[in-house]
């Protein structure tokens, strides 16, 4: 075999590689919860409004992201953030209500139940809970792990945030 023709043949697997690596990835972020009763197909991709390149393996991870609620299911419903990172949940279908799991005592995250993180003058860590319905929520995951959510006035719907290490 030529130089000439060894070299082609390594832009193909480069190629080859590359849309592989390219569609799993997309793939992997377009996850559905296989618990829930509703599918999704076809999620969009919602990028991220910055990243960061987390440990000596130069993987980047949004910092911030956002989740379309549209009245019955999350867009995506799999996330992966930086540590420290937000996620922002926007509703165009009507009210929400964003809780950690398990169902109903949303402790989860914090380990607080919804009766002490949602009374009012809760002082404590900030809870992975909404607290009350609505278009809107947003949270920073300061903890490190995979945090299932779902939606406290449907609890079918749901997902997953994961948070990476800085």
């Amino acid at each position: 075999m030529t130089k000439q023709q060894q070299f082609i043949w390594a832009v193909v697997i480069v190629v080859v590689l590359g849309g592989i690596y390219w569609w799993w990835s997309s793939s992997e972020s377009a996850m559905i919860d296989t618990s829930s009763t509703t599918t999704q197909t076809g999620a969009p991709m919602i990028p991220a409004t910055s990243a960061n390149t987390i440990g000596s393996t130069g993987t980047t991870v949004p910092v911030s992201t956002t989740i379309t609620f549209n009245g019955s299911v999350f867009s995506p419903a799999n996330v992966t953030v930086a540590q420290g990172g937000t996620v922002t949940w926007t509703s165009t279908g009507g009210d929400m209500w964003v809780a950690s799991d398990p169902d109903p005592i949303q402790n989860g995250y914090d380990g607080t139940t919804l009766e002490q993180h949602c009374a009012p003058g809760y002082t404590g860590v900030a809870p992975f809970d909404q607290c009350s319905a609505g278009t809107s929520f947003s949270f920073t995951f300061n903890r490190v792990g995979t945090w299932s959510f779902h939606d406290h006035l449907d609890e079918s719907v749901g997902g997953t945030v994961t948070v990476i290490a800085q």
